[in-house]
């Protein structure tokens, strides 16, 4: 049974704002880590938790390559960016979006602020803040992420640098 097999008909995953996603898999996922750092550790348990976002945040940037048929761009990148915001779940200052750099802040995350509602603000970055990166290898491993600071670890904004990797000549 796949994901989508659990989706009414004429519905699609990426129809699910994905706050409300994030929102089930993180009900969910607060299960998972009680149980490991029961039954190990909390270091175990935030371990498994990183991978396991990891691993869905690479499969869905492949998905969403594979849909667009070719390598994509910052532009394509730029274009599928409604998706995270949607419904005002991020709020964005554009610094400079092109094929090759992609410059934007956060100025508020409904991600940090429903997770800490959750009582899960300390591994907020876990279920979210870490699937950016990881994402872009799914996406196309060409795009690099720097980001010094996030909303979840308590700066006043994220800081996304976008930046398309050189070809060697």
């Amino acid at each position: 049974m796949s994901a989508t097999d659990t989706i009414p008909e004429g519905m699609e995953i990426n129809d699910i704002p994905i706050l409300l996603r994030r929102k089930i898999e993180a009900m969910i996922l607060k299960h998972v880590l009680d149980v490991i750092t029961e039954r190990t550790s909390r270091e175990e348990g935030e371990a498994v938790i990183g991978e396991t976002c990891s691993r869905s945040a690479i499969e869905q940037g492949q998905q969403l390559a594979e849909a667009l048929g070719r390598a994509p761009d910052l532009t394509d990148f730029a274009e599928i960016q409604p998706n995270w915001t949607r419904e005002d779940a991020l709020r964005i200052d554009m610094l400079e979006a092109t094929e090759e750099k992609m410059d934007f802040n956060v100025t508020r995350c409904r991600y940090s602020e429903m997770y800490k509602e959750m009582g899960l603000g300390d591994i907020g970055h876990l279920l979210s803040c870490n699937r950016d990166g990881d994402f872009c290898i799914g996406y196309n491993p060409d795009i690099e992420l720097t980001r010094t600071q996030t909303i979840m670890k308590g700066a006043s904004h994220c800081d996304f640098r976008y930046r398309m990797k050189k070809k060697e000549a």
